[in-house]
Order: C-alpha cells, then sequence, then structure tokens
C-alpha cells in the first residue's frame, strides 16, 4: 500500500488518501490521518530552507532514530495543541529498537529531540495566520 513520507529532494509530503485509514478504539479514522500528516511536516521543518536539522541517514542509524523520534513527539505536540486523540503506531513498531539503542548512547537525547520538537511546532504555529491560531486556542 501507500505509504506517507516526506521527500527532502522536491520538498514535498506525500500521504495516502484519507479514505485508506481506520480507526481504532481510541483514534478515529480522521485522527490517524491527521497524526500521520503532523508527523510528516515535523519532518517537513527539517529542511534546510527552514530549521536545517535534516541529515541523510541511513534507516537504523543513530541520525535517523533521532530524526524520527523528533516527528513523533513534535506529532504528539500538534495533536494535543489541536485536540486530536494520538495512539501508537503499529508501524512505528520498527523504530523502537533504534530508538532504544539511540537512547542508550545519548542520555540526552530526549531532551534535545523534544526541544526539536518544540522548534518544529512553534515554526508550524508561526505560519498561521492570527485568526487560525486563535480559532486553535
Amino acid at each position: 500500500g501507500e505509504s506517507a513520507y516526506y521527500a527532502p529532494g522536491p520538498d514535498s509530503i506525500c500521504m495516502p488518501h484519507i479514505d485508506s485509514f481506520t480507526g481504532t478504539k481510541t483514534s478515529s479514522a480522521t485522527e490517524c490521518y491527521y497524526s500521520v500528516l503532523l508527523h510528516e511536516l515535523t519532518h517537513w521543518t527539517g529542511s534546510k530552507t527552514r530549521l536545517g536539522r535534516l541529515k541523510s541517514a541511513p534507516f537504523g542509524s543513530p541520525e535517523y532514530a533521532r530524526e524520527e523520534l523528533v516527528a513523533e513527539i513534535g506529532a504528539a505536540f500538534l495533536c494535543t495543541d489541536l485536540g486530536i486523540s494520538v495512539e501508537p503506531r503499529e508501524d512505528h513498531a520498527k523504530y523502537l529498537n533504534g530508538w532504544l539503542k539511540a537512547l542508550k548512547d545519548d542520555k540526552r537525547l530526549i531532551v534535545n529531540a523534544a526541544a526539536a520538537a518544540g522548534k518544529a511546532c512553534d515554526l508550524l504555529h508561526s505560519l498561521q495566520t492570527q485568526q487560525q491560531q486563535e480559532a486553535v486556542a
């Protein structure tokens, strides 16, 4: 099936059609869609033309694990901001070993990833008009 991803080259986000998402016990299909979109938007903020956080890194590397952790935390922050129910995604279980190893190797990783996620959220919020920001508040 289709997968969601941020492509740095063309600087675009590819998302499966919203109808391909299914709900869970705690999240609607729409909430699942937007949770994934917010994860990819967090990656988007890392572009060299924005926050300059993204580095080319192979799957399983500490750099890759760090960026995925930033995107997960950023999506969780943004979902909370928007009142979207968040549930851990099964397809992210493949990242757990990378995160665990990276967390063992770098004791400040979680703090640094949360700080980077906060900056990503700040950037995304700054792109909204004042009226849009007030509607969310």
